[in-house]
């Protein structure tokens, strides 16, 4: 992960109020493994909040499928730009005027052939504009192992990692792109540009979310000053998997602006105030204030430098 801008560029951007006003939404789902029942629930709520005034919408990751075989999900793999989901994506966005994150896909690798046989995709993360168009793209750089002895998931198996951070200019202000598991890794949110909002399409397991979910949000929102949005899977899906749900947007100050507390699909959906993120790096101006040590100006006891 690199930046061609130095840390200290950050305050240029926590200073500058990008960020205009807008209502967000995020979608709760419960996702099965018919691919059509899932884009039409998909639909359904990003209408919903469309109809509430919301112009940016996140969908949750894995939204257009959760089975019982995840080689499944490799096999519905599309090219970037092109396929039925990526479409369906386009045409939600492009009907209902909004600016969606929509969830994660499978995308094909750039090397691959094809995907007759292929065994691992991207788990990719499309940012849509209002005409349709995808204007950013993120395939999930940190795969998700973890193993209670009850429950497995093992997500290289399946899933290729990323490469880069994704990110784009909108009108709400900088946007930094990232999936579930990202949330355990702060530093990707704070390569420069310093983002505005963050979104987190998710499917935590409910074990990890009961013990986490809120705690990483706040966390994120807090340290970057940001807004965060955060839309998850929720219940228990064809593959017996239990999701955590309880999808929420957290303002920059670490408040929980909505949350979506029923463990059932629905929307939660808050106002992204440009004054109050202003207000917020002002009063607080950390962003200002980081100060990053490399590796040689650590110090050590003249004990600790002479072994």
């Amino acid at each position: 992960m690199t930046s061609n801008r130095s840390s200290a560029n950050l305050s240029d951007d926590a200073g500058r109020g990008a960020l205009q006003d807008a209502t967000a939404a995020v979608v709760q789902m419960s996702s099965t493994d018919d691919v059509a029942r899932n884009l039409g629930e998909a639909r359904r709520w990003v209408e919903a909040a469309a109809r509430e005034g919301a112009t940016l919408v996140v969908l949750p990751e894995y939204f257009c499928w959760i089975g019982t075989d995840e080689r499944e999900r490799v096999a519905l793999a599309e090219r970037f730009g092109e396929g039925p989901i990526q479409a369906a994506l386009a045409a939600l966005a492009r009907e209902t005027g909004v600016w969606l994150v929509g969830g994660t896909m499978p995308i094909v690798p750039d090397d691959a052939a094809g995907n007759g046989g292929m065994e691992r995709a991207y788990n990719a993360c499309l940012l849509i504009d209002p005409s349709g168009r995808s204007v950013a793209r993120y395939d999930k750089l940190h795969l998700f192992s973890f193993s209670d002895g009850r429950e497995q998931h093992a997500e290289a198996d399946t899933m290729v990692p990323g490469e880069r951070i994704g990110h784009a200019a909108t009108p709400f202000g900088e946007m930094r792109l990232s999936i579930c598991y990202d949330l355990r890794f702060p530093e990707l949110y704070r390569v420069a540009p310093a983002p505005d909002v963050i979104a987190v399409p998710a499917a935590f397991t409910h074990a990890t979310g009961l013990a986490h979910w809120e705690l990483l949000l706040r966390a994120r929102a807090v340290e970057n000053q940001a807004y965060v949005l955060a839309a998850g899977q929720c219940g228990t899906h064809p593959n017996g998997w239990r999701t955590f749900g309880r999808s929420m947007i957290v303002g920059p100050w670490g408040e929980i602006l909505a949350s979506r507390d029923e463990a059932e699909p629905g929307i939660a959906i808050a106002r992204l105030e440009r004054g109050a993120l202003s207000a917020v790096r002002a009063r607080l101006p950390a962003l200002m204030h980081r100060r990053i040590a490399a590796p040689a100006d650590i110090a050590t006891s003249p004990a600790m430098r002479r072994r």
